[in-house]
């Protein structure tokens, strides 16, 4: 019994020992880590002008800095509030999430933007961080060259520092592209569908191209509004320039001419082209109720007639 015991108390004492040295081993490895995150933020801090300097020549050697749709001034601004922006917040970590980084990480995405406005390519605006590793890469040889292990520990952690801040500057460069290409997308999609005004009381809306959805509701909204602002009681679509109409057109186009419908008004489709409508009759599409015409002449003399209009044809004068 008293042999158990011993054991007992021996094996307590090892977990204890055991914790013990598990505590000094996390502590030492707080104390180095913050230690590096120091040296970095003093580095970058003591050496600003330095740094800058040559991070603006190794821009200008790769061409960036030569470019005309950036100034020179306008780019050593940006690599000097940078570094200061970078000092700060390397000072309170590595951690790019926190709140002590907000105002770096706002900066990046603010470059990012400006260089997509420029016309810069995603490989030009990441070359604006990358570039500066050469830099401070050195500094850090100059700085730590008699202790090997800190300049590995110090070159290392600047390399993953530097990495998330090209992630964060392609991330916001991709978001700032595809957040322009939808708005160009959306500006063509109203550019070409045009609401025209053929006379009073007629509306006509020539149509180019596929005919989605989206692109459905975008015709529905700028016909329907012309329609209250002018007063009109005809709609003419015009689809000459759809390549093709499958059920889902036809659904679109039917959609469409109800809308116009609920609004008092009435609808005619013109540009029925042979293969299109016998695409229609294939595909078994109800369109009774619908006047369709096979040109837009034809559908424009059938709106004149329906609003009480004659066309006639005088003689020429010599």
């Amino acid at each position: 019994m008293l042999h158990a015991l011993i054991m007992r108390v021996h094996t307590a004492i090892q977990l204890i020992q055991s914790r013990v040295s598990l505590a000094k081993s996390s502590a030492r490895v707080t104390r180095e880590q913050t230690c590096r995150k120091s040296r970095i933020a003093e580095i970058l801090k003591a050496h600003q002008d330095d740094l800058a300097a040559e991070w603006v020549k190794n821009l200008q050697a790769t061409g960036t800095g030569k470019d005309s749709r950036i100034s020179e001034s306008q780019l050593r601004e940006q690599t000097k509030e940078f570094l200061v922006l970078l000092s700060e917040a390397a000072a309170a970590g590595g951690d790019v999430h926190s709140q002590a980084w907000n105002a770096t990480v706002d900066f990046l995405e603010d470059v990012s933007r400006s260089r997509v406005q420029q016309g810069f390519t995603s490989e030009e605006t990441a070359r604006f961080i990358f570039s500066f590793k050469q830099p401070l890469f050195a500094r850090l040889r100059a700085e730590l060259a008699k202790d090997h292990e800190a300049f590995a520990e110090e070159t290392w952690a600047a390399t993953e520092l530097l990495d998330k801040m090209g992630l964060i500057t392609i991330a916001a460069f991709q978001k700032t592209r595809e957040d322009l290409i939808n708005r160009q997308q959306q500006e063509m999609l109203e550019l070409s569908t045009p609401v025209v005004k053929m006379w009073d009381g007629i509306l006509a809306l020539p149509m180019i191209g596929t005919l989605d959805s989206a692109r459905t509701q975008i015709v529905m909204e700028s016909l329907l509004q012309r329609i209250v602002d002018t007063g009109a009681e005809l709609a003419i679509i015009d689809i000459t320039g759809v390549p093709t109409v499958d059920t889902l057109v036809a659904q679109h186009l039917l959609k469409t001419v109800t809308a116009i419908r609920l609004m008092g008004a009435d609808c005619i489709i013109s540009g029925v082209r042979p293969q299109i409508a016998q695409t229609i009759v294939h595909l078994g599409v109800d369109l009774q109720g619908v006047t369709t015409k096979a040109n837009l002449a034809d559908a424009l003399s059938l709106a004149l007639k329906k609003l009480g209009f004659a066309v006639t044809r005088t003689k020429a004068a010599n």
